[in-house]
């Protein structure tokens, strides 16, 4: 009889407690003012993203489908989404200072997920199953994650401009990265969000679904697709009328705070996405 010692859980907390080591490092690469290319920072997350994705898969091999579906698992999955997204783009190397900042979110995050009133016991196994559900998961969540970071610059980008619009000198030895830079990285990876966000609910809407359900009329997906047209706007907005700067940052960090706060509300009236 063989025992299961390292769970799911342990290697998600072995990805959390690396997430707490890259903010504490971070914490390094402000004195430094983001001024050289540090690599160690981003290996420490790189390292984390491979226990949470062994996670990811211990638990998904053991309920035979994608795991996302209780809030432990879809937090799970959300911050390997955005830990995945920031490490495709610091392969550039100019885009790895976000990590100092993405890290916090990631560690505060993984911390509340591993509460266990968040894990409860699984009943029967959800009714969708299948390559194409667990594509349309992971291309919805990818595109939460990418909305994130994209927030995260923004943020950045407020806090630059700040400094430069009421102490021109602080803005001149700014720790933060160039005002500029901040502002290509929040549309590119917006954009990028905006893509996997329409891919996720073209999939979606050739799942089966039981009798009587509507894809196009339930509420997560509803309110997927309203999503969809908010961040559609804002993209638009910035390509045909220019719209760039603080006005786009600000737009960024809303429709994201929107997203965060009903979610899971949206999640559980939905008939095809909450499992009692």
């Amino acid at each position: 009889m063989t025992v299961d010692w390292f769970t799911d859980r342990h290697s998600f907390l072995l990805a959390v407690v690396l997430y707490g080591a890259s903010m504490v490092y971070s914490v390094f690469l402000w004195r430094k003012g983001f001024r050289q290319d540090d690599r160690v920072n981003y290996l420490l997350l790189l390292t984390a993203f491979g226990f949470h994705t062994l996670a990811l898969f211990q638990r998904g091999f053991s309920l035979q489908r994608c795991p996302v579906n209780n809030l432990f698992e879809a937090m799970m999955f959300f911050t390997w989404a955005t830990t995945l997204s920031y490490l495709l783009v610091g392969l550039l190397r100019r885009f790895r200072f976000v990590g100092a900042f993405a890290a916090p979110g990631l560690f505060a995050v993984g911390v509340f997920a591993l509460m266990p009133s968040l894990d409860p016991p699984h009943g029967p196994k959800p009714e969708f199953t299948g390559a194409l559900g667990s594509l349309h998961a992971a291309l919805i969540l990818l595109a939460y994650g990418a909305f994130g970071l994209a927030a995260v610059a923004a943020t950045m980008f407020l806090t630059q401009q700040h400094n430069l619009k009421f102490d021109k000198l602080r803005a001149v030895f700014s720790l933060l990265p160039p005002i500029q830079r901040l502002d290509v990285v929040t549309n590119r990876v917006l954009l990028v969000g905006f893509v996997l966000l329409t891919l996720g609910l073209a999939a979606g809407g050739h799942l089966p679904r039981p009798a009587g359900v509507t894809y196009w009329l339930d509420t997560k997906v509803l309110w997927s697709a309203f999503l969809w047209l908010l961040y559609a706007g804002l993209l638009f907005s910035r390509m045909r009328f220019a719209l760039a700067g603080r006005r786009f940052a600000l737009g960024t960090i809303g429709i994201f705070l929107f997203m965060l706060l009903t979610f899971w509300g949206t999640n559980l009236l939905s008939a095809l996405h909450h499992q009692p």
